[in-house]
Order: C-alpha cells, then structure tokens, then sequence
C-alpha cells in the first residue's frame, strides 16, 4: 500500500482555518480514492508560499529523510510553494529520500507532458504571488494617498471613523503631557508615576518605559507617517507642537548615544560652555588611583588639545554652586514677588477644575455600571463562583476608589495662602532642581574667575520694557500674532566665581 502525508498552507490573504479545512478535505478524498494510507499532517498558518520559512514545511523535509513515506499530498502545488528555486530544490530533496509531490486538485500524469505542465502550474504560481504581492502594494499606496487608514493597531492617542484616522482627545491630552514633562526634563519613570496616581492606563494597564520613549520618537505625533522612502502628511492629525516634538527627540536620541550616565546624574549636562574656546564642556568620569570614582566636567577643546587650558570642574561641588546662585537669583524681591504672584493666579484659576477628579469620578461610575450588572444577574437566579468574586473584585475597587475621591475633593478645599506657596516655591526650587534647570537655563558660560548664566526665559514685551517676566504658559496660550509682536529677551547674570 502506498504512503503518504499530507501538507497544507494557507496565507494571510483573505485565507482563515476554513481553508485548512478544506484542503484537508480534498486530500483525503483523493487518498481514499487512490488507496494511500496517510501517516501524517503537516500544516502551516497564515505563512506565505514565497519563502521556506515554515516550520512544519521544515519538520516535513526533515522528516523526509527516515524514509517512512512516498508521497507528499498537497491540495494543489501553490500549497507547497510559490517558488520555482525552492520548489526545485525540495522536490531534488524529496526525490533523494524516495518522496515526491501528489496534487489532489491538478491532476498531473506521469508522463512527459506532466513534467511540462507541472512546471507550467509552478510558473503560474510564482506569478500569481508576485502580481498579487504588487497588487496589495498598490492598493495600500492609494488608501495612503487618500489619507486613509490601513489597518493594523492604531496610536494611542488616535481612533478611527469611516476609514480615517481622528484625534482622540482625551488620550491626545496625555500624549501632550508626556511630551511637554519630558521636554522640561522630567524622568520617563516620574512620568509614569504621575500618569498611574491619575488613573491613566495604556490598553488598561499601566504605560511600561518602552512605550513611552516609542510614543516620544513616533513621527506620527506631528502629522508625518513614513513607509519605506514615502512621506505621507494627510493620515494622521498633529497633536504635538513640532518645536515640542524636536526637544523631545533631541534628548531622546542625546540618552540613546550614551550621553546620559544610568548610574550618576549630571544637572549641568548640554547646558556648559568654556568662556575661552567656546567648545562645550562635556560630563566625564574617571577612577583614581585608589579606586575612587570621581565625577567632573571637562572642557571639550582641552580634552581634543585644542590648546585650551580651562580646568576641570568637580561635578558636585561646582553643582551646588551653581544651584545656589541661581536660587539666589530667582529669589531676589523683583523675580521672586512675580512669581509667587503668578502662582497664587494659576491656583485660582484651577480651583474649580481637577482632571484627576474628573477621571476618578469616571472610573467610579463604570464600576457601579458593572456592580448594577451583577446585581441584576443575581436577582435572575445567574450565581456562580466567578460572579462572587468579581463582585468582590469591584467592591474592593469601589472602596479604594472612594478614598482617592475623598482626597481629590479636598484639594479644591484647601487654598494656600500666599506665604504658603512662598515656602513650598523655595523647597521646590532645592528637590527639582533637574527640572529647574532643565526649564530655566539656557546656556552657563564657565571662565576661571567668573560664570555667566542665560536664563531661557522670561520673556519680556520689548527690550526696555520694565514689566518683568512673562510665563512661558502664558506666552504659548496666546494668539500666534501677538506670539509675533513680543521679543524674546535672553537674561544674563554674571557671578563671581571663587570655587
């Protein structure tokens, strides 16, 4: 009696477990009818025929060698291959270990004539698989081109309607947040943290770091979808400010480099110049001879010995020196007064509005939705072990829930006075010192004997006005054609410096 076994494929193209079904079907007809026994079914899903990088094709071929059957039975030739080399090559291979290919639905006879068809049918299906390959491509470019959306998982911070990708407003706020935290220096794993104390969850769980650095270099984000070596600027919505959005990616990529060391954080990092050869004076680390670790900053131009001779700056000491002049700075009557002034204005405007609030109050309602459910179905006679304990599941969460919502209601209770947003400001300006400097300084200019220090902003209305600082919340909410109107002016001050 003759052997065989039976192989079937199918692709991803409009193909489901139906078609598995099917070609099994047909094979075993063809057995039944042709007296082969069948000892064994190879099947691959949604794998294409282009290439052999299936694994049951592989354990068949492989299989092939112990020499225990003589036919290969395929629904038709497509099923084995779509390509004539590597048809080739597997049927010499199948030949070399007694084995050769039967397809139930070609019918090819053992004759000179069947070698040329069955060579044609293989042709045909190489064909068929490159014009259909071509013919998806097309298809996709046009959709593109429409501005439409091609399927797959869609950003957060987008939906889809009618085919066409739309802002979804309360992820995009969450994606602005992210990037505006990250541009003014805040951590990923702070960032996270805050997200997870507001209840905002990625897919309804918590946002893991790799997704939010893919989030800050995702193109998407400013209205750009690249493929291959095509721009397309119709599909997705903007939903950062470009200028945002290049901040981002540029300290993305600066940590991607190594630039920022995982073990020893540098305030001043990107932001020091030598005040003699102009060169930026880069974070360095070394180990003394007694093994010491020791941390400095060093000129770029005396380490490329550009005959520079600027010496090098013990990290924690010229740190806290420059901390403290700036805090200095910032509490001086004139900037300090503003500041707490503009505080105590951005609390007033807030007390009415709290998102975290908001979202609480959210998630208590779908919890009490939910609760509602169980109690209906328990009242039908539906009681199980699995409706008790997601009853007690949600009710835990009820409880939790409450206790953030008694705490989030308190907060639109308490108003600080003004001396006490004073003293909580100058405790900040210590503990966020990253962010402080990260936000505020521009650029510090570092001679032997003195720094000069160029704050971001303020922004001033004109050169000689005398209004004082503007905040950069404020400036960024306003019209783009006063934006146009105002002149950024850089504030320097010069300090002696005695280190």
């Amino acid at each position: 009696m003759k052997t065989a076994v039976i192989y079937a494929r199918y692709s991803s193209d409009n193909q489901t477990e139906q078609s598995i079904e099917g070609q099994l079907r047909v094979c075993k007809q063809y057995a039944e009818n042709n007296d082969i026994l069948i000892l064994n079914t190879y099947i691959d899903r949604a794998m294409t025929g282009t290439n052999d990088n299936r694994p049951d094709f592989q354990q068949m071929i492989k299989d092939s060698s112990k020499k225990e059957f003589q036919y290969v039975l395929v629904y038709k030739l497509d099923r084995f291959s779509r390509n004539k080399y590597e048809m080739a090559k597997y049927k010499k291979i199948l030949k070399d270990n007694g084995a050769k290919i039967l397809s139930a639905m070609e019918n090819i006879p053992e004759t000179p004539e069947g070698i040329i068809l069955e060579s044609l049918l293989e042709g045909m299906a190489e064909y068929y698989s490159v014009e259909l390959s071509q013919k998806v491509r097309r298809g996709l470019n046009e959709t593109r081109l429409k501005g439409n959306f091609i399927g797959g998982t869609i950003s957060y911070g987008y939906k889809v309607e009618n085919h066409k990708i739309l802002i979804n407003e309360e992820q995009a706020e969450n994606v602005r947040f992210i990037f505006k935290q990250y541009s003014i220096g805040t951590y990923v794993k702070d960032i996270i943290s805050i997200l997870n104390d507001r209840h905002i969850y990625h897919n309804g769980k918590p946002f893991e770091k790799n997704t939010i650095y893919y989030m800050l270099k995702n193109e998407k984000y400013i209205g750009i979808y690249r493929h291959e070596d095509k721009i397309y600027t119709n599909m997705y919505p903007q939903i950062v400010d470009k200028e945002v959005y290049e901040i981002v990616r540029q300290k993305v990529d600066t940590n991607k480099y190594g630039k920022r060391s995982t073990d020893t954080i540098y305030l001043l990092k990107n932001k020091l110049k030598c005040g003699y050869c102009g060169k930026p004076i880069s974070a360095e680390c070394g180990t003394a001879r007694n093994g010491t670790r020791l941390h400095y900053y060093k000129c770029l131009g005396r380490k490329k010995n550009n005959g520079c001779n600027k010496s090098m700056l013990k990290k924690d000491i010229f740190e806290s020196f420059i901390i403290d002049n700036i805090i200095q700075i910032l509490k001086s009557p004139k900037h300090f007064d503003y500041i707490i002034d503009s505080l105590l204005k951005i609390q007033n405007q807030q007390l009415g509005t709290n998102p975290i609030l908001d979202s609480l109050l959210k998630e208590q309602k779908q919890i009490e939705k939910s609760l509602s459910n169980i109690m209906t179905a328990i009242e039908q006679g539906i009681i199980n072990n699995t409706t008790n304990k997601r009853m007690k599941e949600l009710e835990t969460q009820q409880e939790e829930l409450n206790k953030k919502i008694l705490i989030e209601q308190s907060k639109n209770i308490i108003k600080l006075s003004r001396g006490e947003i004073a003293n909580h400001f100058e405790k900040a300006l210590r503990l966020e010192s990253k962010i402080l400097i990260d936000y505020m300084i521009k650029e510090i200019k570092v001679f032997e004997d003195k720094i000069i220090i160029q704050f971001n902003n303020p922004l001033q209305k004109s050169p000689d006005s005398s209004q004082g600082f503007l905040l950069f919340e404020e400036y960024s909410n306003m019209p783009k054609y006063i934006q146009n109107k105002i002149k950024p002016i850089m504030i320097e001050f010069e300090i002696d410096y005695y280190i």
